[in-house]
This record gives structure tokens, sequence and C-alpha cells, in this order.
């Protein structure tokens, strides 16, 4: 509990030539709701994959609760939401089989049991999707595909929930069941690390935001409608460590 469950200091990664993080450090504490946010391209998405090893870095430390990522083995406590558009469509599969998937970090060799299945059936009553349960995904809508990625994260019951732009492209409605799913994992005591490109319902579940620019940390600590009107999306935002007299630094959330 004393270790931070995410921690980077000075992370960078290349896309090629390129480089999308210039040294970035970024801790989230046990229980902590924290939002990655910034414009497209800002390295948010490069960020949360650097997590979980789909990005290699180029310098710099992650670790995970209390582990070099390199070292980390215990993946079952930590559950991933890709974006619904990099996620796998078209494939021939039903909504059980998909979540079921999110299970096999806990399974024994490979094989469910009883207290897999059971999980599997709780992360599909939690995303209100267990009605669904025997569709093919291909039938569902893009908020229904969501929920069942989001589902698939839970079954494993992790204590880390990373989610990249859970709620890009879903509907009003699906968006109040995730924003619903989510104050429940919190309530029960998870850390989740997520990427946003807007508050939206999920706002009053956030405790800290990291904004991001051009690979660089703008801004760490309250989220930018919280701290005043001149942080809100298209206005100029003064990094709060920035000298007095400094030039504003435009964030650009929605741009």
């Amino acid at each position: 509990m004393t270790e931070p469950v995410v921690s980077l200091r000075g992370v960078r990664a290349d896309l090629g030539s390129r480089p999308v993080l210039r040294g970035i450090d970024l801790t989230v504490r046990h229980g902590e709701v924290v939002a990655l946010l910034g414009a497209n391209g800002s390295g948010k998405s490069t960020a949360v994959r650097s997590v979980i090893g789909q990005v290699q870095t180029a310098a710099g430390e992650i670790r995970l609760f209390g582990t070099d990522r390199g070292r980390f083995r215990d993946w079952h406590r930590v559950g991933y939401v890709p974006q619904r558009t990099t996620a796998a469509s078209g494939v021939p599969a039903t909504v059980t089989e998909v979540v079921s998937s999110g299970r096999l970090s806990r399974a024994r060799f490979g094989v469910l049991r009883k207290a897999d299945h059971a999980a599997v059936r709780r992360a599909l009553d939690l995303v209100g999707m267990a009605d669904r349960a025997k569709d093919p995904v291909d039938a569902l809508s893009g908020g229904q595909h969501q929920r069942v990625l989001i589902a698939r994260a839970l079954a494993c019951e992790p204590e880390l929930l990373i989610m990249d732009e859970p709620m890009a492209g879903v509907d009003l409605a699906s968006q109040e069941v995730l924003a619903h799913t989510l104050r429940e994992q919190v309530s029960q005591g998870a850390t989740v690390l997520l990427v946003l490109h807007e508050l939206g319902p999920l706002e009053p579940l956030i405790d800290r935001a990291v904004v991001l620019r051009d690979g660089c940390v703008v801004h760490d600590g309250p989220p930018p409608k919280a701290v005043g009107q001149h942080a809100l999306p298209g206005h100029d935002h003064v990094h709060p460590h920035a000298p007095a007299g400094a030039e504003p630094i435009r964030t650009g959330l929605l741009s």
C-alpha cells in the first residue's frame, strides 16, 4: 500500500524517429482515479501502453506495484481496456467467450473453473450485458462492444484498471452505464488510470488530472475544470509549477 501502484520516472518513448514521450513522470497511488488528458498526438495512449509493455521505452523507469515492469509477472492484478477502434472486431466469438478471455490470467492451466465462470457472469452483470451473453460480438452496437471490452478487463478482478478512451464513440446511455461501473470499482478500492479526451460523466470520479502536451507533462493536479475557468479546454493554462510571469501553456484538451 505504501508503494505507488504505477510509477513512471523519466520515461521516453519514440515511434520511429519521432519522440512521443519526452521524459515524463507519473505516479498513481492506491485507490486513486487519475485521468490522462491532452490533444491528439500528445502521448496519452503511448503512456498507458508503455505501462503494460505494449510500447518499448527508450529511457526511464516504469514500476507496477513496486516492481520493475520488466520483472512484473502478476498481470492478473491489471485490467486493460484498449481503444475500441484498436480492439479486434469481426472476431467470430460470443460475448461470453470474449469476456472469458479476460479471466485466463487467473485460470489454472488455461482451464476456466466454477469460480472463473462466476467472475465472468459478474463482469457481464456489472456492464449490463448479461442478457446478450450468447450473442456474437459482431451483433453489438459500438457502445455495447465497449461494455464487453470493459467486462473482459473486469473479469480478472483487477486491482489496477487501465482504460484508453473508454467513452470514445459511445452513446450517452452506455456512457452512464460505464460511469456507474467505474464508480462500483472505485468504491471497492480499485485504482484507475484512464485516458480521456474530455471528462464527461466521469468528472466526479477523477481525483487527479495529468495533462500532456507534445509528450511532456504540463499539468498534474486537480482536473482542469476544477482549477478555474482559464484551464477549460480552449483556454490558456499556466503550468502549476511554472515561475511567475511564465508564458501560458495552451492545453488544447479538445483539439
